[in-house]
């Protein structure tokens, strides 16, 4: 009897997330996980009190499709209070499981089949995923560093407006950006707000380290620029800047009809989930707001610590400007690939990374790899320690 195909076509090529399976690895290994993105210390405390109040007095069933009223209104209050955007609490904002949610929600709510959408690489394997589920298009756009040595990776304007074509509809934005750690700067915005107010194009920001910047970065949300907010869904989440991240909870924000298509796919999917924890994070925005610039300048001892570690053992480090991760590259220690050296690495050195060679359709970051800095500073210090002991050139 032929066996027969369990898996969608429309999850072909689709391998399972990298962030798992390094993960996973660091623990079979007994490594030290600088892979992964999450804190090894949780939030505010009272935010966690918060949520152990709304269990223990029976806020523990569905919470409304869109979303608590509290932490909509809580989510309008911070969009106004940063950046000056007005929402309708009601009709502008709406809470997901998460920002992996939002953006599956996004993508699912309003990208065609055949439909294009403009991406930056590398990317966060959650939006080539959910562009493929969806039935679109992605035309990558990369990010790259102008030379050898330097720092950050820049966005070029002639290859974005080289990769919009008759069929593209969408920009799927990420600044701060994961996994480069690039904050993109207000002429880099404007050339991608200028490309979709020319093209008629929808933007879909992926803020979620939006208050992690460093070294007197600035965030900058699109939706801000002149004739942007009517065409830009911008979504975000309480995980990073609260180091909540298995909470799981987020929201999306902007003009009303692209909420409703994100509601109207979300509703499919969880329809809600986590009502104790809603008002938690609501209280967060609201009474908590000065934690995630605690926590930015905390994040960025902890980069430079990472860094000059890294630069200390010989890797070429790109320090970033933003989120929770810095890359390296291995170029000169003769890896083949940057997937090769991270599956070696446990075992040479007992430390787990992310390779980023599968973050791009091109071949710019074959021999990139990505380190995760939001650990406890001992942490971050002993896994220095094993890289330093190791033998890391390929042989």
């Amino acid at each position: 009897m032929a066996a027969h195909r369990r898996l969608a076509h429309r999850l072909d090529g689709i391998p399972p997330t990298i962030f798992t399976a390094m993960s996973a690895l660091a623990v079979r290994t007994q490594s030290v996980n600088l892979g992964q993105g999450f804190p090894d210390v949780d939030g505010p405390p009272e935010v966690v009190a918060q949520a152990v109040h709304a269990l223990e007095t029976g806020q523990n069933q569905y919470a409304p499709g869109p979303g608590v009223p509290a932490l909509r209104q809580a989510v309008a209050r911070h969009q106004l209070r940063h950046y000056g955007l007005e929402l309708d609490p009601d009709c502008q904002v709406v809470v997901t499981t998460g920002c992996t949610e939002a953006i599956a929600a996004a993508l699912l709510g309003l990208v065609d089949p055949g439909d294009e959408v403009v991406v930056l690489e590398p990317y966060y394997d959650s939006y080539t995923a959910m562009i493929q589920m969806a039935g679109g298009v992605r035309r990558p756009v990369t990010l790259r560093a102008p030379g050898i040595g330097d720092e950050h990776s820049r966005l070029d304007v002639d290859e974005l407006r080289a990769a919009v074509t008759p069929r593209t509809r969408f920009v799927l934005l990420n600044s701060p950006h994961n996994p480069t750690g690039t904050v993109l700067t207000p002429g880099e915005l404007q050339a991608v707000a200028d490309v979709a107010l020319e093209h008629d194009l929808v933007v879909i920001t992926d803020e979620v380290y939006e208050h992690l910047v460093f070294d007197g970065s600035e965030h900058v949300p699109i939706a801000t620029l002149p004739g942007m907010f009517e065409r830009t869904l911008t979504l975000s989440s309480v995980g990073k800047s609260y180091s909540f991240t298995g909470w799981k909870v987020g929201w999306a924000t902007g003009p009303a009809d692209l909420v409703g298509a994100v509601l109207a796919a979300k509703q499919w999917l969880t329809f809600t989930s986590g009502s104790p924890l809603q008002p938690a994070v609501a209280h967060a925005l609201d009474e908590q707001a000065d934690y995630p610039a605690r926590l930015a300048a905390d994040l960025q001892a902890k980069r430079d610590l990472l860094c000059g570690g890294l630069a200390g053992i010989g890797l070429d480090v790109r320090v970033p400007e933003g989120t929770y991760f810095a890359t390296t590259d291995i170029s000169a220690l003769g890896w083949p690939d940057s997937t090769a050296f991270c599956l070696a690495l446990p075992e040479r050195a007992g430390v787990v990374a992310v390779p980023l060679a599968g973050f791009y359709d091109s071949d710019a970051g074959r021999h990139l790899v990505r380190w995760a800095f939001c650990k406890e500073a001992s942490v971050i210090e002993e896994g220095l320690g094993r890289l330093a002991a190791a033998d890391l050139a390929c042989s």
